[in-house]
């Protein structure tokens, strides 16, 4: 595919996502937003890739939200076909079966930090910003914030960035819980490959098994989600990865994991 507002590029075994709308400080819309349910399907479909990160281009942005004067010119109707569109999209992306990493370069407002919520792991640069500011609209978070937030870091805390639209820094967005590490701006790119490459060496059904058991665990009653966490145990334990991982154990040697 030819990507109009995204940079899409392959590096090793980890895809990489990067909205490139500099001109509107990466800030989305729907057409963003099918772009990079490509990218993705794209690196679902890439077996050689263990896993993504997904930016914003520039120094000023992860992404700034949604653009509002492409949505002062649609109608409400097309505006809830386009918000359920890209709901189901940050849906596949939350659901896919590679870590994705969220390197947060920037500002991270609005639809910005509801991808990266959806996002397994999120590292910041001590530059970024983010917050849920839809209110001082008129309107609340429209692409599962107020759904994810409050599993993340709590109702509480999540009720009050999504009623006052405050903006938080990187150091509080740590503090609360949304974001995994801060790093110096300088380092974010170093910080963000040594994670990437550290999960490609893990057995990637394994990674895909954390991430269903903690996705779809969160929204059992915890009898249930621990019955699912058994079986996913048990189809890792037949599978040719843990052998390896275990033979590598007992001979003291680094892992090959193949996903399989």
């Amino acid at each position: 595919m030819n990507y109009k507002y995204i940079l899409f590029s392959r590096m090793d075994r980890v895809g990489r996502i990067e909205v490139n709308r500099p001109e509107s400080l990466n800030s989305v819309t729907i057409d963003v937003m099918r772009e990079l349910d490509y990218a993705i399907k794209e690196i679902e479909d890439d077996e050689h890739l263990r896993g993504v990160i997904i930016t914003g281009a520039g120094d000023k942005a992860f992404i700034s939200g949604g653009d509002i004067k492409y949505m002062e010119k649609i109608t409400a109707r097309e505006l809830l076909n386009e918000q359920t569109e890209g709901q189901e999209i940050i849906q596949r992306m939350e659901e896919l079966r590679k870590p994705m990493i969220a390197r947060i370069n920037g500002i991270a407002l609005g639809a910005g930090t509801e991808i990266a919520l959806a996002c397994d792991i999120r590292i910041a640069s001590e530059k970024a910003r983010f917050g849920l500011p839809e209110i001082t609209l008129g309107i609340i978070p429209g692409y599962g914030g107020t759904q994810r937030l409050p599993r993340l870091i709590g109702s509480g805390k999540a009720k009050e960035l999504m009623m006052t639209g405050d903006i938080i820094s990187a150091e509080e967005a740590y503090r609360i819980g949304l974001v995994n590490r801060v790093v110096p701006h300088n380092q974010l790119d170093a910080e963000v490959d040594s994670v990437a490459k550290k999960l490609c060496e893990r057995p990637p059904l394994g990674l895909q098994m954390v991430k269903e058991a903690i996705n779809y665990g969160m929204q059992m009653d915890l009898h249930s989600a621990i019955r699912m966490e058994a079986r996913l145990f048990n189809i890792l334990f037949n599978s040719e990865d843990k052998k390896e991982g275990m033979a590598a154990f007992w001979e003291k040697r680094k892992p090959a994991f193949k996903g399989r």
